[in-house]
């Protein structure tokens, strides 16, 4: 009897460990994202017990590149919709589930002890300015928001000669927190993240709004919680959260 109340313990074990497993989804945010994405997860948590959330933070095109070679992912947040419309033609999210959830800023930043006047975008080609931070614009959205803007304003050749190209922009944050560059092109949001070690020089006005979309993937192995998830940060507890990291209403 007591071999038998043993196997239906470890099968009562087993299918509450399937149904935990169940409830684990995998969530590929923009590295700008980290810091509010990680307190909404755990909030989420701590109201549904049940659930899991892995989190995956990088640069929005490595992202998708990760998706497009079979990484398993159940929610994709990008910090652009250029990097979402691919995701899109590549048939890797569905588009009835796609929201813009927030927006941002583009700054320029410099060390906090700098004694560089920055007031506009041209003061960067003064020979004082050596290195700027720069996210690779083929799979960095702020580098793309970066080079456009600073195409517009015709200073793109002469920047991008001084450009220290980051794999994401929390690489460009923390190049100008340790004064390994002289400025570099941020979001607003990453400032507060490192106060302390940054200021802005200026808000640099983009050609288009910078809104992040996010949309649960076609290959989600658990849409139904992603779709709970995705609730949540759109639901005013979720935004409640990434208000406090001065993330913008859409």
């Amino acid at each position: 009897m007591t071999f038998r109340k043993n196997l239906l313990a470890l099968a009562a074990l087993s299918l509450f460990a399937t149904a935990a497993q169940a409830a684990d989804i995998t969530v590929s945010a923009a590295a700008s994202l980290t810091n509010a994405f990680k307190e909404i997860a755990e909030k989420y948590q701590a109201k549904y017990p049940d659930a899991k959330v892995q989190l995956n933070f990088g640069a929005s095109g490595a992202l998708l590149q990760q998706m497009s070679k079979g990484a398993p992912v159940d929610l994709f947040a990008s910090a652009d919709q250029a990097t979402m419309d691919k995701a899109e033609k590549q048939d890797l999210i569905d588009p009835k589930t796609r929201h813009n959830f927030v927006q941002n800023t583009l700054v320029l930043i410099v060390p906090s002890d700098s004694t560089l006047t920055l007031s506009k975008l041209a003061d960067l080609k003064k020979a004082d300015v050596k290195k700027v931070a720069i996210g690779n614009p083929a799979s960095v959205p702020v580098g793309a928001y970066t080079q456009a803007t600073l195409e517009a304003a015709h200073l793109w050749k002469a920047v991008s000669a001084k450009a220290v190209n980051t794999q994401n922009v929390r690489q460009s944050l923390d190049y100008v927190a340790r004064g390994e560059v002289d400025a570099g092109f941020v979001y607003g949001t990453d400032t507060y993240v490192m106060k302390d070690k940054v200021k802005t020089a200026l808000e640099v006005p983009t050609q288009t709004p910078i809104l992040y979309p996010l949309a649960i993937t076609k290959d989600a192995a658990q849409p139904e919680e992603a779709r709970r998830f995705q609730a949540f940060i759109l639901a005013p507890e979720g935004q409640e959260v990434l208000a406090r990291y001065f993330f913008r209403k859409p």
